[in-house]
């Protein structure tokens, strides 16, 4: 683990670094953030004895003294099959709050908490307010989650049981975003999406699929994304393994994007570097449903340097994966269940090998979308 003294935010836009106290969740110009790079780990710095995301606490930028934790992390990755070709399923609703988000939601609750902040405020379509004020009940905090007033009724309810203040915003996601902005002055913004030591627990995601395969980083990984957390945190730990020697190449990482709602998947099929301008429609996979995510320039930057890509997924393609996977026993919100139906594409017009080692990540449970398979019958 690097020094503190060494770590730092960092700009990466006007590569300007910010030192880690007091706390900031964005650069003083209002762009997002990222940590500089570390060094990785090695498979004895993992505390074995730990049975969370925190056995890799060696990889993280601080030391947390009291980390807030509810045994987020070693989820199962479950070896089976899709359409006939054999993969591995990482099935990252297996948290306390039922979603990926967790893992995030632990490891920056715990810097704030040890940083001294006591009130937090969150945005969200669902699945990340739900880790903040579950998490940030743990941790004693007083929370406050805005919600796009079209979220799901069950995901709305279970930050309302852990105590969370709610606030209802008009309109799409976006009006959600600034309106938490706005508030920002007023209580700490405790982003899953703007703050970089959320990338920081999601990087454990990297790590534990390399424990997972034997101290290996797999071919292929394939994942459900929007604002990008999961991508960028997988690009963070295979980096930082590279750098310890652990491992000499990368995955190729790819995204799977509803097609009604796939900002990163336009600039990527268009070689661009930034956004361009695409049609946005409703989608059944709500939470992967972010129109301008505030890290796709990072974003693209990981799926190319991978040698990966994007799939756009339809919503009747969501709907078919996501009841094939329930007939397997695999019971999954749509906002994830693309990434299976990715999987099968990609197979199919041979851009992976039948014979790689390919995860699909799965990131929420279908308990939280009990209207949508309720429709289906």
């Amino acid at each position: 683990m690097r020094s503190s003294i060494d770590v730092a935010y960092f700009d990466p836009v006007s590569q300007t670094r910010y030192p880690l106290n007091p706390p900031i969740w964005r650069s003083p110009d209002g762009g997002p953030l990222m940590l500089t790079e570390l060094q990785g780990i090695r498979r004895q710095d993992i505390d074995k004895g730990t049975r969370s995301l925190w056995r890799y606490q060696a990889a993280f930028p601080i030391k947390i003294t009291n980390p807030v934790s509810m045994g987020e992390g070693c989820t199962p990755l479950h070896r089976g099959s899709f359409d006939g070709k054999e993969c591995s399923f990482k099935l990252e609703w297996f948290s306390p709050t039922g979603s990926f988000k967790d893992r995030g939601a632990s490891v920056l609750i715990s810097c704030l908490k040890q940083q001294g902040i006591d009130s937090i405020l969150e945005d969200s379509s669902g699945n990340g307010g739900a880790a903040i004020a579950g998490y940030g009940a743990a941790a004693g905090m007083a929370v406050k989650v805005l919600v796009p007033a079209s979220t799901s009724p069950a995901k709305i309810t279970q930050a309302r049981a852990y105590g969370a203040e709610i606030e209802l915003i008009p309109g799409p996601r976006e009006a959600t975003e600034a309106a938490a902005i706005e508030q920002a002055s007023e209580t700490f913004y405790a982003s899953h999406n703007w703050h970089p030591f959320f990338l920081q627990g999601t990087k454990t995601l990297g790590y534990e699929i390399w424990e997972d395969l034997g101290y290996n980083a797999p071919d292929n990984i394939i994942i459900p994304a929007s604002a990008g957390s999961n991508l960028l945190g997988c690009y963070i730990a295979f980096k930082e393994l590279i750098n310890s020697g652990e491992i000499d190449r990368l995955p190729r990482l790819f995204v799977s994007q509803p097609a009604n709602c796939a900002p990163l998947h336009a600039s990527f099929q268009a070689g661009a570097s930034d956004y361009v301008e695409t049609e946005f429609r409703p989608t059944i996979a709500e939470g992967t449903a972010i129109k301008r995510p505030i890290r796709l320039t990072d974003m693209l930057q990981a799926l190319r340097n991978t040698n990966g890509g994007t799939v756009a997924i339809t919503e009747q393609e969501i709907v078919d994966a996501s009841l094939k996977l329930a007939a397997k026993g695999i019971y999954v919100e749509p906002t994830c269940a693309h990434a299976a139906a990715a999987f099968t594409q990609l197979s199919s017009e041979n851009r992976i090998d039948p014979g790689d080692e390919t995860v699909v990540i799965l990131t929420g449970t279908g308990l939280k979308a009990t209207p949508f398979y309720a429709k289906q019958f």
